[in-house]
């Protein structure tokens, strides 16, 4: 558990994660001492990447340590809110609510969430000098033991360590701060995911080279500027209406957005399906090319003999006598053939239905979709009052009564941002995160959306308990963290929306979990408990309960926090069973409870998990020494069944 990740974290190095994919995919490029074959790796490049030295990079006081912050893992468990979370609208929601760091929350989150995440949004500090921002990431290390890890001098090391322990706002600490939490973003974003991210003028252009650091300049998909104080704010030389959102994608290639309703949309042409517009199959992307989809790259077949409605043309995949040959065009620079946006089965499905042929005012003839959607691509520029500043302050006022918190970004803005990540048809997979959550626009969002479009997207928010000051609103209406204000807007924004929409479907609660630092205290006892003895220590079983090394445990073996698990019933000791994984965590396994469970694999065929995970200081070393000698005799039967024994601490 805690001391187990402890004691891993001590050999953690900023490019442990870089590191071990070279390992795994490169192995041939390492020495037997450790050291790295350059040249050798050049050459597995040299065919598809342009090996070179020029060219810039991004350098701040503190980068190689928050790479390390990036790689090292939480030292933090998880409470869930059982209380909250049995309730009748909470019980069976997949939207999840953590209070908590969100360095540590996205480190709990990657071990389940890797690679799963749609769509991301952040509202991070701006660090105006005005925001409170400073940097207060919790800092462990000395100079001398910076010096180590990072290879630095000692001048280095102190300049480090004096952001941390001042609370620094400089450009320095804000980078240092958002590095790792980027980082993990991007790692938990999908292919297809998208991560937009709000700012102003303060951090922008730093902003705009750490993501190109972190998610590749090619990831780039653009920067919208929102007229977020139609009134403008007089700063001096200039009043200010606007603030940024930066665009990235995980991989440009798969990048996939939707449109946004446009209720002007006219049509040229008509159907017997109704209106219709055109538009060109190939797809406009370089980055889509021959080489890199080379399925896409196909001939299609026009008959210039045949008109079909509106004067379009016959197509077909086959070659005919008298029919013309069309690919997609080349790019007009640089002579690259595009490709189209179809494969050829879907395109073979919708022939002279949904694409056709068309022979352009330049004589050239061209394969055509017909566009029936009443929508259009977002803009750059978001001008519309419904996404000021002054919109989210009413709307959050009204919602809680009173005034709680300043400055919240309004759910138009931010369902804007969604409805552009989340694709339509979404499957019941599709979840977004934001880990900056303040007053929880995003959730409220969310719900709307889902509301509004009969959409199923799920939410996942992380807020710092931060504390409310004493003389301000909230906390005078009883608001003492943040994270309070938040959860309270999620569950009036639901029954408002249940109020207005009494047949929805949609899902309006959620799961609420505290990340909980491990005190010293605690601490001590794992450090001295002698794991080889008679005695157990329930004290440190009592410390954090079932509840929280369970749901602990669930994360960290990729279950995530909405799972199967289930309860199960060995001679009345309960134990608890998620797929590979029996999870033994309460005290006292009697030699009934042991000999149960090995009946439970021998004449229960569809009980088999794989790995039983024991919280090692529940135990003593008789109950420890029954199970594995019992194990044993299960691996060394004739189902000869594969168990693990895990002993966690």
């Amino acid at each position: 558990m805690i001391k187990d990740i402890i004691e891993a974290n001590e050999s953690i190095t900023p490019n442990q994660k870089e590191m071990e994919i070279l390992h795994e995919y490169f192995p041939s490029c390492f020495h037997t001492d450790g050291s790295f074959d350059l040249t050798r790796f050049s050459e597995f490049l040299k065919d598809k990447v342009n090996v070179t030295k020029e060219g810039y990079e991004l350098k701040f006081l503190g980068k190689n340590y928050a790479r390390m912050l990036a790689s090292l893992d939480t030292e933090t468990v998880i409470v869930p809110n059982d209380i909250h979370n049995c309730k009748p609208e909470n019980i069976n929601s997949k939207n999840i609510y953590i209070s908590g760091d969100n360095l540590d929350g996205l480190k709990h989150l990657l071990k389940s969430y890797a690679g799963k995440i749609k769509c991301i949004y952040i509202d991070p500090p701006y660090n105006t000098g005005t925001d409170g921002f400073t940097y207060n990431d919790k800092f462990n290390y000395s100079v001398d033991s910076l010096m180590d890890k990072l290879s630095i001098s000692s001048e280095q090391a102190q300049h480090i360590l004096d952001l941390t322990t001042r609370g620094s706002a400089s450009h320095s600490a804000w980078l240092m701060f958002m590095y790792p939490r980027l980082q993990l973003a991007k790692d938990l974003l999908s292919n297809d995911g998208l991560i937009f991210i709000s700012i102003d003028d303060n951090e922008q252009t730093n902003l705009k080279l750490i993501c190109d650091d972190i998610f590749g300049e090619e990831n780039f998909q653009g920067m919208y500027i929102i007229n977020a104080s139609p009134s403008a704010i007089d700063y001096g030389h200039m009043a200010k209406m606007h603030e940024y959102a930066l665009m990235y994608s995980k991989n440009a290639l798969d990048c996939l957005t939707s449109q946004l309703p446009d209720e002007n949309k006219e049509f040229k042409y008509q159907d017997d399906m109704g209106g219709f517009n055109i538009y060109p199959l190939y797809n406009g992307n370089i980055a889509f090319n021959p080489e890199t989809r080379p399925n896409l790259y196909y001939p299609f077949y026009v008959n210039p003999n045949r008109q079909l409605d509106n004067g379009f043309l016959e197509i077909g995949l086959d070659n005919k006598e008298g029919w013309i040959e069309v690919y997609p065009v080349k790019t007009a620079k640089e002579g690259i053939p595009h490709v189209w946006r179809w494969g050829k089965e879907k395109a073979s499905q919708n022939l002279n239905v949904e694409i056709v042929g068309h022979l352009n005012d330049n004589g050239d003839y061209r394969i055509v979709q017909k566009s029936r959607l009443t929508k259009k691509t977002i803009r750059s520029l978001l001008m519309d009052t419904s996404m000021s500043s002054r919109r989210g302050t009413a709307e959050i006022d009204q919602l809680m009564n009173a005034k709680v918190f300043s400055f919240p970004k309004p759910t138009e803005l931010i369902k804007t941002f969604l409805t552009v990540g989340t694709y339509e048809d979404e499957d019941n997979d599709c979840i977004i995160i934001d880990f900056f959550s303040g007053s929880a626009t995003t959730a409220h969002s969310t719900m709307r959306m889902n509301v509004e479009n009969k959409t199923n997207v799920k939410y996942i928010l992380v807020q710092l308990p931060e504390k409310c000051d004493e003389k301000s609103t909230a906390y005078k209406e009883g608001y003492r963290t943040i994270d309070e204000i938040g959860r309270e807007r999620i569950i009036r924004a639901a029954a408002k929306l249940r109020e207005e929409n009494p047949d929805t479907t949609a899902d309006l609660g959620f799961k609420h979990y505290t990340l909980h630092e491990v005190s010293q205290t605690t601490l001590d006892k794992m450090e001295s408990f002698d794991n080889s003895g008679f005695i157990t220590d329930t004290t440190v079983y009592d410390e954090f309960g079932t509840s929280t090394v369970l749901t602990t445990w669930l994360v960290h073996d990729n279950y995530g926090f909405i799972n199967n698990c289930e309860m199960i019933d060995l001679a009345g000791y309960t134990a608890y069973w998620c797929e590979n994984h029996l999870y033994l965590i309460n005290p006292e396994l009697t030699e009934e409870a042991i000999k149960a469970l090995i009946e439970k694999y021998n004449f229960e065929g569809g009980f088999n998990p794989q790995n039983i995970v024991l919280f090692g200081y529940s135990f003593n070393y008789v109950e420890m020494e029954n199970l594995k000698t019992n194990v044993k005799i299960l691996r060394d039967s004739e189902k000869n069944l594969k168990i693990n024994l895990d002993i966690r601490y």
